[in-house]
């Protein structure tokens, strides 16, 4: 199936600019290589490249190397890496096509991401390991190395904390677990909860039911119970408190048995609600704690709960902890440049603050061009 064929540059000399005495200097050009794949199954094929070949010029893009299809021959050009790259992409990704398994635009892009970190990754068991079947839509599945181990985590540990920016898919993740572990019937019911920071927790003072008070600070995780369930099922789940949804500040004094937990947003509470979260999992329950240590809305000065706790429990059996980065990101494109933009500023004023407090002070009888100062 696999014919290679490479066209490689040697180096080159050339005489220097205004020179008489026959000095060359070496001048090396990039080595060129050719790859040649032929593939046996026409819709397995056209899958593969997409309509108009949009897929082939997505991993074009995002490898660094050109693609050009010929009947059903795909040749790669590039350099060593990006053809290994594109090799090890187009042969995994046709596999997937040849099983029937669709993958979208957005996970070819990843996965050519995955293989540009690791030449040698196996997709399969990072795209293949469905969480859930949602209703009517796509199957969730990791859509990267760093989702992949998320889920593991999440699967062999009591308590894990998914960190990491905005739309790196740590809480939709965990509601698919939770979701699956409630069909599957490894628990009996799914408690999900969020600091309600704006409100100061003072929900009382609100108009209408608990549920209704809350609703605007969970609406997300109400959103993505929509996706994998439908309407009246959710309902019916909530109404008989299999799903229930409550602000964090009513989980105080309560145990919770057979229960999949999920407190998000969790840079927003404070070390003492922190403690108090986690002390409420009893026996046959999981725990996954979710947020972003640097977009915390607490008041100036008070110390968020959740980098108290990965600094405190750090090491502890039975507690994993997934990091995700910017890159890690699966909305759009432009998310992730947005949050790098964020990230670089922050650090900078961070640094700036440090370097301030780093100062020594100046000696109350010293002036401060260095002259001593003197009394009249």
């Amino acid at each position: 199936m696999l014919r290679r064929s490479a066209r490689r540059a040697g180096p080159l000399r050339s005489r220097g600019p205004g020179t008489s005495t026959g000095v060359h200097k070496l001048v090396t050009k990039t080595i060129i290589r050719k790859d040649k794949l032929a593939f046996d199954d026409p819709e397995a094929l056209q899958a593969l490249c997409g309509t108009n070949n949009t897929r082939l010029k997505l991993i074009e893009r995002t490898a660094g190397a050109q693609l050009h299809l010929r009947g059903n021959e795909i040749t790669i050009e590039g350099d060593d890496a990006a053809t290994a790259v594109v090799r090890s992409a187009l042969e995994q990704l046709y596999g997937f096509a040849r099983k029937g398994k669709h993958l979208g635009s957005d996970d070819v892009v990843r996965a050519v991401k995955v293989l540009a970190a690791d030449s040698t990754a196996e997709l399969a068991p990072i795209f293949g390991d469905t969480v859930l079947v949602p209703r009517g839509g796509r199957p969730i599945a990791a859509k990267g190395l760093a989702q992949k181990q998320y889920i593991d985590l999440v699967r062999g540990n009591d308590i894990c904390f998914g960190v990491g920016p905005a739309g790196t898919g740590k809480t939709y993740l965990a509601m698919a677990l939770a979701v699956r572990a409630l069909l599957d019937k490894g628990i009996r019911r799914i408690v999900l909860t969020r600091p309600a920071v704006e409100a100061g927790e003072r929900l009382g003072f609100l108009p209408g039911t608990l549920e209704e008070k809350v609703n605007p600070y969970l609406r997300p995780l109400y959103d993505a119970l929509h996706d994998m369930l439908d309407p009246e099922k959710v309902q019916r789940l909530m109404a008989d408190d299999i799903i229930e949804v409550a602000p964090l500040a009513f989980m105080r004094g309560r145990t919770l048995n057979d229960a999949f937990v999920i407190l998000d947003e969790a840079q927003n509470t404070t070390a003492e609600q922190m403690k108090m979260f986690l002390t409420r999992l009893g026996f046959g329950s999981k725990a996954v704690i979710t947020g972003d240590p640097s977009q915390t809305d607490l008041p100036r000065g008070q110390r968020s709960g959740l980098r108290d706790a990965l600094e405190l429990l750090e090491g502890i059996r039975g507690i994993g902890v997934a990091r995700f980065t910017d890159s890690d990101v699966v909305r759009h494109p432009l998310v992730a440049e947005i949050v790098r933009a964020y990230d670089a500023r922050d650090r900078a004023r961070f640094e700036a603050r440090e370097a301030v407090r780093a100062e020594p002070p100046v000696p109350p009888d010293v002036s401060t061009d260095g002259s001593d100062a003197k009394p009249e």
